[in-house]
């Protein structure tokens, strides 16, 4: 298996930034981290191992990118304002830094955003704000509205809002969404939830799904026995739904 380690200075992050590659063509997958972890972690978890037979047959090339989600939406020591500010840094790196290299290392044209738990809210509401960028995007044991309180996980921005807070929340900005050119970009995405049926993040996953339904987005949501919220199921997951 093809495996590349970049490392840059983002001007944008004002810090270096580190990803890995793993496969040498196929459909790009721009793979987001969970909650505050790290961009090799999925290799150390053995999910990319679990996606190994697919990767080695040139199906699919993953981009396993780092966050930034300790100096954002889990950094308590500033303003909850600060911290969205510092999302929306991560989102510029990602559209202007990550995303070009993604076109120069892969050839396809196909570009899907997938992630787990605090990754599956990435991908999803960046494939939800530029669509047109995306093919596909999976979420997996997501949650997507990070200002709710559900069971243990509090709410990120400690009640704060304003309209960062707004546009970066799918459930809150996708029912009131009207943009005729938005919404026929995002009916031409394929869009898959994964979620336990015991997760606390189950029925934000079965609001978007309406949501989404609602707007005439298709979408398939997968609901899985258990809680489902772990590496283990992570593995028996990816390869059925990437």
């Amino acid at each position: 298996m093809n495996r590349e380690y970049h490392k840059w200075f983002s001007h944008r992050l004002d810090r270096e930034m580190e990803l890995l590659i793993f496969g040498h063509k196929g459909r790009a997958v721009l793979f987001f981290p969970t909650r505050m972890a790290r961009f090799y972690d999925y290799e150390n978890w053995g999910i990319v191992n679990a996606l190994r037979e697919q990767i080695n047959r040139g199906e699919l090339q993953l981009f396993c990118i780092d966050s930034v989600d300790s100096e954002s939406f889990y950094n308590t020591a500033v303003h909850p304002g600060v911290r969205i500010a510092r999302h929306l840094q991560y989102e510029d790196y990602i559209i202007n830094e990550v995303i070009p290299l993604i076109y120069n290392k892969n050839g396809s044209g196909y570009i899907e955003t997938a992630g787990c738990s605090m990754g599956a809210y990435h991908a999803i509401n960046l494939a939800m704000k530029y669509p047109w960028l995306f093919n596909k995007a999976v979420g997996i044991s997501g949650r997507y509205d990070l200002t709710k309180t559900l069971g243990t996980f509090k709410d990120l921005l400690d009640g704060h809002h304003d309209k960062n807070v707004y546009f970066n929340m799918p459930a809150q900005y996708l029912p009131n969404l009207s943009d005729s050119s938005l919404l026929n970009a995002l009916r031409g995405l394929e869009l898959i939830l994964v979620i336990g049926e015991t997760d606390p993040f189950f029925q934000s996953n079965m609001e978007l799904r309406d949501t989404l339904r609602s707007k005439n987005i298709s979408n398939q949501c997968h609901v899985w026995g258990s809680y489902a919220h772990k590496p283990h199921y992570w593995r028996q997951m990816l390869p059925l739904y990437l």
